[in-house]
């Protein structure tokens, strides 16, 4: 009896250990998060339930240097994702969002929007070999927009209606995902 308490006390102390050594830590994190994003699934606001998003006048910058003002999607199928290159979430669903990225950046108009700057996010999107084009907003986010956590996903249909608010990290690339982004497209 003694032997296994020993044991358990060694592997629990073990695993407190790579919790907290921020070179494990955050690896172990993705891991995780990953694992949820195939459990967590994307779905539909009710038509009822819908908010219809204000084009002000919000600005953003991308990595590209280029700037785009949030009225310039009106009428576009959009993808808002907000995240952080530091954010274990976001990071892990990351690569099903390159994947939807890939097939469908002509079609949608992807936002992905952080606070970081353009040398950290360029780090990371060279590490990770990620091409989407990332923004920084310049102004103020529009209120139906707003988020205290990351990742925070919303998806706007043509009219300018939130159809999809996520938080958490996602499959994203999914067969559900898709067929929904097919639907609006129409």
């Amino acid at each position: 009896m003694k032997s296994k308490l020993t044991k358990r006390n060694i592997i629990f102390l073990i695993i407190i250990g790579i919790l907290i050594i921020p070179q494990t830590r955050q690896p172990l994190q993705v891991l995780l998060h990953k694992g949820l994003s195939y459990i967590n699934k994307s779905s539909i606001i009710e038509k009822k339930e819908r908010v219809s998003v204000n084009y002000s006048n919000w600005k953003l910058i991308s990595d590209n240097n280029s700037t785009l003002t949030f009225n310039d999607t009106k009428g576009k199928v959009v993808f808002v994702n907000f995240w952080a290159t530091w954010c274990p979430p976001c990071i892990a669903e990351m690569p099903s969002l390159q994947a939807l990225y890939n097939d469908y950046n002509d079609k949608v108009q992807f936002l992905f929007v952080t606070n970081d700057d353009f040398k950290t996010i360029e780090e990371f999107k060279t590490k990770k070999e990620f091409d989407f084009e990332v923004f920084i907003p310049l102004n103020d986010t529009p209120n139906q927009l707003v988020t205290r956590s990351i990742p925070r996903t919303f998806i706007i249909n043509k009219k300018g209606e939130i159809v999809v608010d996520e938080s958490g990290a996602l499959d994203w690339n999914s067969k559900k995902v898709r067929a929904q982004i097919e639907e609006l497209l129409k």
